[in-house]
């Protein structure tokens, strides 16, 4: 993965925020991940309400906060050339290049109106639209406030500390895009859809692939992304950068969840999909030739 050096970034919709502790949010703390609510990468958190949390670690984030305030820590990032030198300047080129994408895909495939969505890095704790939330829970997207949240510790620490994946640049990029892909969901008002949460082919699983999905329509169309002058984001999204994401999919995967937790592989507690969906879902989405194909709710099989 490179970035055109003379691209603009500094428009990228990345905020830090420090603070704002308060109830410390369950899942991704409670390793091995998983248990009833799942977990992995897009958790829909909706047991009894809907419209809580959809995350990629495991836990729900529930109670109050303290008030939190933003860090200087992407002033720095202003073009491509930082984002090839800088994992923090990488992220606010990501952000760029899938509000452009979207914002053309959307309407354009939909006819439904884009709205950018934010993505918030924290460290620690913060407050959300869905509650507080601690670095246990992991990336996820609450729908309330529309941001992505994002404690960038998960990747060492977690997906590949504790799951075992093998690590890569591009694997950030496919969190973000699949969070992304939450976002376009709750655009298109298919979160409303969710009815079931658990089980092989439930609509937390579908609603989760698809996202899955999405990502993989954004990492086809991402060399094509450009900044607001016209410029390409991208110099570069190879092969290498491909397997990295359809490895971090699978280190993701219920049942790959479920092993390294040490229990059995137990089909009705998913609520993301096995690996071998992840996988395929993504590069479904890879492949796509419109959004339809990313249709996991009418999909007879996963």
């Amino acid at each position: 993965m490179r970035f055109n050096p003379k691209a603009d970034i500094s428009g990228g919709r990345v905020t830090d925020v420090r603070g704002g502790g308060g109830a410390r949010a369950g899942g991704m703390g409670n390793i091995p991940i998983g248990g009833i609510t799942g977990g992995g990468i897009g958790t829909t958190i909706i047991v009894l309400i809907f419209f809580v949390i959809v995350q990629f670690g495991g836990g729900g984030a529930s109670g109050g906060g303290g008030p939190v305030e933003t860090t200087d820590r992407y002033e720095q990032c202003q073009t491509g050339a930082d984002a090839n030198e800088s994992v923090d300047c990488a992220r606010r080129a990501v952000a760029v290049s899938l509000e452009n994408y979207w914002a053309q895909e959307l309407p354009q495939q939909t006819g439904i109106q884009f709205r950018p969505t934010e993505i918030f890095t924290f460290s620690g704790a913060t407050t959300t639209g869905c509650g507080a939330a601690s670095a246990d829970v992991g990336p996820f997207y609450c729908p309330t406030d529309e941001r992505i949240y994002l404690d960038t510790t998960f990747f060492d620490d977690v997906l590949e500390g504790q799951l075992g994946g093998q690590g890569g640049d591009f694997v950030e990029p496919y969190v973000i895009g699949h969070e992304y892909g939450h976002h376009i969901q709750n655009l298109m008002g298919t979160m409303g859809k969710v009815r079931t949460q658990q089980g092989p082919t439930s609509d937390s699983v579908r609603l989760e692939l698809q996202a899955d999905c999405y990502a993989g329509m954004w990492t086809r169309g991402a060399t094509g992304t450009t900044d607001s002058k016209g410029i390409k984001i991208f110099a570069a999204i190879d092969q290498g950068d491909i397997d990295e994401a359809l490895d971090a999919a699978k280190t993701v995967g219920d049942d790959r969840i479920q092993q390294a937790g040490g229990g059995d592989v137990n089909k009705e507690q998913w609520t993301h999909g096995s690996s071998a969906e992840r996988m395929r879902w993504f590069t479904t989405g890879y492949n796509a030739t419109s959004i339809e194909d990313c249709d996991t709710f009418s999909a007879s099989s996963l």
